[in-house]
């Protein structure tokens, strides 16, 4: 009976310890799925080719350091605006959670936008994976996410295929347009390049833009600085 009994306890006690096992890889496996910036909002991510890429717009209000960024809502503070700011699309606090935020590009150059670990990819990362998923031509489509919640109609050859999930949150522009009710038509994303340009110093970098009409994606190399644009982060 005593052998049956110390058996039994044997039995109950690897269970625990194989349960904890369990649990603990389950839990690790999650994490590696998932990211969360210093204001505690935790984004999906997926892998896309060798690349790993956040799934869901930016919506951090600090830098990874703690530093907060300035919500710039004036029209014409953010149209002289030279230092990092940020907004929510309309200045509507409720697009935050779907649309993310807007920044201007004097919040990218800080490197420090993204969770550590992370950053605003370069021309040549975004170029990496528009050319993985096929080329500018139909690569667009392949982000986008697919039906009309959030795109305006047609949403042209939208499949996510990829599972980047591109979201129409529109942008913010540094002229007297403003928001231009460009949300629902188009996505806009940094890229963390600076383009030399001898003209004009405002127009020194470069973002991309995936629209509601097609499956392209336009890299724009004359991009102003102080436009307020989403911003999607890459893995390290």
């Amino acid at each position: 009976m005593k052998i049956v009994k110390k058996v039994m306890l044997i039995i109950g006690f690897l269970s625990i310890i194989l349960t904890g096992c369990t649990k603990k890889v389950v839990d690790e496996s999650s994490q590696t799925n998932t990211v969360t910036d210093v204001d505690g909002n935790v984004y999906k991510t997926v892998a896309i080719g060798t690349q790993t890429w956040i799934v869901e717009n930016l919506k951090v209000t600090k830098l990874n350091d703690g530093t907060s960024i300035p919500n710039v809502t004036a029209n014409n503070a953010w149209s002289i605006l030279a230092t990092p700011g940020y907004c929510w699309y309309n200045n509507d606090m409720s697009n935050k959670n779907v649309y993310g935020g807007l920044y201007n590009w004097y919040t990218v150059s800080t490197g420090k936008l993204c969770p550590t670990g992370w950053h605003v990819p370069s021309v040549s990362e975004w170029t990496t994976l528009i050319n993985f998923l096929g080329s500018e031509t139909v690569a667009g489509g392949k982000m986008k996410e697919t039906g009309l919640s959030h795109w305006i109609t047609p949403n042209a050859g939208a499949t996510n295929s990829s599972g980047f999930t591109a979201l129409p949150a529109g942008i913010r522009y540094s002229n007297t347009d403003n928001f231009a009710g460009s949300l629902g038509f188009d996505a806009n994303f940094w890229t963390s390049t600076q383009y030399t340009d001898q003209y004009n110093n405002e127009y020194t970098v470069t973002d991309i833009s995936l629209g509601n009409d097609g499956t392209y994606v336009y890299f724009y190399h004359h991009a102003l600085k102080k436009d307020g644009n989403s911003v999607r982060c890459c893995k390290d």
